[in-house]
């Protein structure tokens, strides 16, 4: 039986509105606003869907979300939602985790991938129509420590260690063993693990402790032959020493999706590194993703609507990873 025949669902968007939302429309009354008129928006509804992954306008206008009862975000992160008023509240928090866990692991995969087999400068010969016999390295057999231990971390160790890869890991809780991420030690041993890895791979959250983790100290105790690929957050690392090290031949490659400013100003000398791979933030982006975000808050809707739990439903009380 419904508890909740006909719910009012505000829809938070910016440039753009979700795909495919007539399941939605078709059992719920659905109201589409911006940030700018959120707050109209929200009066009487109980149902607020963030396709605006980013915005923070809901705590501005938290008065007018009396009969609020759920928040759904289109996306895994919700730090930027815990403002008080939200975690004190009876409001349920769900959002859709786990939609990027495989694409991003593919991604690394296939940046890894690239580098070892040295993909960019091929089209670079391939542009220049220059024939050019070489050998690549081997990817089965290469040490590569993965920086972090959540969800999508996982998701990476198991498509690293497919290909034969040898894996350790820095997470909060040293343990042997682990059948995704290998042997992790905590973050104070990165420094004495970095220098037996052929790649450095950032998947952890950006917290006081991890900003600015990836700096000139720690590139110092690298293989030469090394590289970094970093899919999570911009301020893990010092860009500056990077560049330092690229240039100074202290490491051998680096492949970045996330960047200080977005997009990457075309005067960053990162832009002519040959060395350097760069890609617009877009490493847990596919095809399909847009319509598995709703998805998966269609199948959420039909719980609320049921009076059935909720999935991925966070806990306030926890600041997210």
């Amino acid at each position: 039986m419904d508890t909740r025949a006909r719910p009012t669902v505000v829809v938070l968007h910016g440039a753009d509105r979700p795909p495919g939302m007539a399941a939605v429309e078709a059992v719920a009354t659905v109201r589409y606003t911006t940030a700018d008129r959120l707050g109209g928006a929200l009066e009487g509804a109980d149902v607020l869907f963030l396709w605006d992954t980013r915005s923070t306008a809901l705590a501005r206008v938290w008065p007018a979300a009396e009969d609020l009862r759920w928040v759904h975000v289109a996306g895994p992160a919700v730090a930027h939602l815990l403002f008080p008023a939200l975690r004190d509240s009876a409001v349920s928090l769900t959002n859709t985790a786990g939609v990027f866990d495989e694409p991003m692991a593919e991604y690394v995969l296939g940046l890894v991938l690239a580098f070892a087999k040295d993909l960019p400068a091929t089209l670079r010969d391939q542009s220049r129509r220059r024939w050019q016999h070489r050998e690549t390295d081997r990817v089965a057999g290469s040490r590569a420590l993965l920086i972090g231990t959540g969800p999508i971390a996982r998701a990476i160790g198991r498509s690293l260690r497919s290909v034969g890869m040898h894996l350790s890991s820095i997470g909060p809780t040293a343990r042997s063993g682990d059948p995704d991420l290998g042997d992790i030690v905590p973050l104070s041993q990165l420094r004495a693990t970095a220098p037996a890895q052929d790649w450095l791979i950032l998947a952890l959250a950006l917290t006081p402790q991890t900003t600015g983790l990836v700096n000139a100290d720690l590139l110092r105790n690298c293989k030469p032959t090394a590289r970094l690929i970093n899919i999570s957050r911009a301020g893990l690392v010092v860009t500056p020493d990077l560049i330092n090290a690229l240039d100074t031949g202290r490491l051998s490659g680096t492949a970045l999706t996330v960047f200080p400013d977005e997009p990457l100003p075309p005067s960053s000398p990162l832009w002519d590194m040959p060395n350097t791979l760069i890609t617009p933030h877009l490493s847990g982006d596919t095809r399909a993703l847009r319509e598995e975000q709703v998805r998966r808050f269609t199948d959420n809707l039909t719980n609320y609507r049921s009076g059935h739990p909720l999935t991925n439903l966070v806990d306030k009380s926890q600041t997210p990873r």
